[in-house]
């Protein structure tokens, strides 16, 4: 097919569906070209001409014959082919800021921690003696109570209430420790 004259995009005003193929025939490739050339992506490439055709198509009355029809169809393609890529841009930016809102989540979650770390260790070493010791025993080595009573000559109850009441003291410390 020649170049296509006015006298074919007449008939696709017209709504000739032959003629319009015929259109899309003789601009597909340098049409794809175009577009691959300014988006980088085949299939970004395909759909975009294919919309491009298909506002033509439902736009056809507004085809001026007398006018480039291959300058209309380019610029079409160029000024979609730019919106294409904003949305591109504002979409990586989001996921950009994105992932940096998880980023600084995990450094506040990470100093939440310290905190909560310090916090304890804190609270551990204001305990007396014999509940930190009681409390190592059985975080530390995993003793049980009766264990416990046994290596340090108490009763088995002694043992459960001091771990009670150091359980509890650390709590309290370190949640007033985190507000």
């Amino acid at each position: 097919m020649d170049y296509p004259n006015e006298h074919l995009l007449r008939k696709v005003i017209d709504g000739d569906q032959s003629a319009f193929g015929d259109l899309y025939t003789f601009y597909r490739t340098p049409a794809l070209k175009f577009c691959y050339s300014l988006l980088k992506d085949e299939e970004e490439a395909e759909s975009m001409l294919q919309e491009v055709f298909l506002k033509i198509w439902s736009r056809r009355r507004s085809i001026r014959p007398e006018l480039n029809f291959s300058s209309y169809l380019f610029t079409c393609l160029r000024n979609m082919a730019f919106d294409e890529l904003k949305k591109m841009e504002k979409n990586n930016l989001l996921k950009k800021r994105y992932l940096e809102s998880m980023e600084a989540a995990r450094d506040d979650d990470k100093e939440e921690k310290e905190v909560i770390i310090s916090a304890l260790y804190t609270a551990v070493d204001s305990l007396s003696e014999k509940r930190k010791t009681i409390l190592q025993l059985n975080i530390d080595e995993g003793k049980s109570y009766q264990e416990i009573a046994e290596s340090l000559k108490i009763s088995k109850n002694t043992v459960k209430n001091q771990l009670v009441k150091a359980k509890q003291i650390l709590r309290e410390k370190v949640d007033y420790a985190t507000l």
